[in-house]
């Protein structure tokens, strides 16, 4: 463990290392098994220990309150034989509300006393995800505000999909297929199986459903694809400003220059 002089300088490079150990316990690059919770736990762990060393660093706040409410899933992720269950089949009673409650705590921390971070917007993102009763409640406009935040904090063509396929919950197929259009030329998603799975999808006539999404908020997948839903690592040093709301654990975000209304824009 770095001494107390030296973690100031540390947070970004442990996050991200973490937050990868985290990521292949959600989902196994290789192996028998969807998940090894062993890693995920692990991973909590040291984030745990990294926010009572430094409890001051909203991102590391931010990425304990990722992780915290993505675990709580874990036991509904998977069938019997180990199959991947999609985010709109899973039975949310198995969810573990006193994990999702601790991470929505976390959010709130994370996002009040200054420019938001990367970790900090994901783990609102999926908060929202965990507190709706099932799919069709979800604040999906609330979900693609958050991908708009991100995308300025730390832009990559994983988020820009993963925001597409927000807007296909919000504003229908038509609308998430123009975007989806737009990033079919990008290299990164040459070989990320998400891509054309949303696609497919959004070329439907039906208004798609979670199909078509991994476990990760907003994010998009199929089967038992061993499909990477990485979120963007790269620590931002400006962006729009996110504060908590007093009367709820909703958010609200504050694009710059525009005065914040009132009661409206929760995230």
């Amino acid at each position: 463990m770095p001494g107390a002089d030296e973690l100031p300088e540390r947070p970004p490079g442990m996050l991200q290392v973490i937050h990868s150990i985290f990521t292949e316990g959600y989902a196994a690059s290789s192996g028998p098994r969807l998940q090894r919770l062993d890693l995920a736990q692990e991973a909590i762990r040291l984030t745990r220990i990294l926010h009572r060393l430094m409890p001051a660093e909203r991102e590391v706040a931010g990425l304990l309150g990722l992780m915290l409410p993505v675990h709580a899933r874990h036991e509904a992720r998977t069938g019997a034989d180990g199959e991947l269950v999609l985010l709109d089949d899973q039975d949310r009673g198995r969810w573990d509300r006193t994990v999702i409650e601790e991470g929505s705590g976390l959010v709130v921390s994370a996002l009040t006393g200054g420019p938001p971070g990367p970790y900090g917007v994901q783990a609102a993102i999926a908060t929202l995800h965990d507190e709706a009763a099932d799919l069709a409640t979800t604040d999906w406009p609330q979900v693609v505000a958050l991908y708009d935040v991100l995308l300025r904090l730390a832009p990559s063509s994983v988020v820009a999909l993963n925001r597409a396929v927000a807007v296909v919950m919000r504003d229908g197929p038509q609308a998430g297929l123009a975007l989806l259009d737009e990033l079919v030329s990008e290299p990164a998603l040459r070989r990320h199986h998400p891509y054309p799975a949303a696609r497919g999808g959004s070329a439907a006539p039906a208004r798609p459903t979670a199909r078509g999404r991994h476990g990760l908020p907003g994010s998009a997948s199929s089967g038992r694809q061993r499909t990477r839903t990485d979120l963007p690592e790269a620590p931002a040093e400006h962006g729009p400003g996110i504060r908590a709301g007093r009367q709820s654990r909703h958010l609200t975000v504050e694009h710059p220059g525009q005065r914040p209304r009132a009661g409206r824009s929760r995230v």
